[in-house]
């Protein structure tokens, strides 16, 4: 399955901002099944520091929602369990655990109280979204080797724009 831009934009900050040296998108379990079917949208790797960043992304630029605010945190609560799941089964070498959920808009209000009582969950929305897409919109402006990833190619292009 092809990650999408989203998925790209959190991947590109794993690695450039984070460190990571191993990034990958929509990672399922492997012995499939039932339980094959729940995926990890972005999972990246620091080797050096043996941390694992495991992340749900959701790039609904209207807003966050799946049919109303309960279902939405509920569905949300749902995917970090998995992350937990899958962290303790297969990532054991990796003691440092960040488990994330970006967005770029989500509603202030109940979603965002909710999301935020839950513990050991990193939200990444709204303005810290932003501060991150900043980030490596600087690292793009003096970065120009390839880094194989789509989105940072689209920021290094668009940095060097001239008028």
């Amino acid at each position: 399955m092809t990650a999408e831009m989203g998925e790209y934009a959190v991947g590109a900050y794993l690695r450039i901002i984070k460190g990571c040296e191993f990034i990958d998108y929509n990672v399922r379990r492997i012995e499939g099944g039932m339980r094959g079917l729940d995926e990890l949208d972005v999972i990246g790797l620091d080797f050096d520091n043996k941390t694992a960043y495991l992340c749900e992304v959701t790039t609904h630029i209207r807003g966050l929602l799946y049919k109303d605010n309960k279902t939405t945190v509920a569905r949300i609560k749902q995917k970090y369990q998995k992350q937990k799941e899958y962290a303790k089964e297969y990532l054991a070498d990796f003691p440092s655990r960040h488990f994330m959920f970006w967005s770029p808009v989500v509603p202030k209000g109940y979603i965002t109280e909710e999301l935020g009582k839950v513990k050991g969950l990193e939200l990444v929305i709204n303005s810290e979204y932003t501060s991150c897409i900043n980030e490596l919109r600087q690292m793009a402006r003096i970065m120009s080797n390839d880094t194989v990833n789509p989105f940072f190619r689209v920021l290094q292009i668009l940095e060097r724009l001239r008028a």
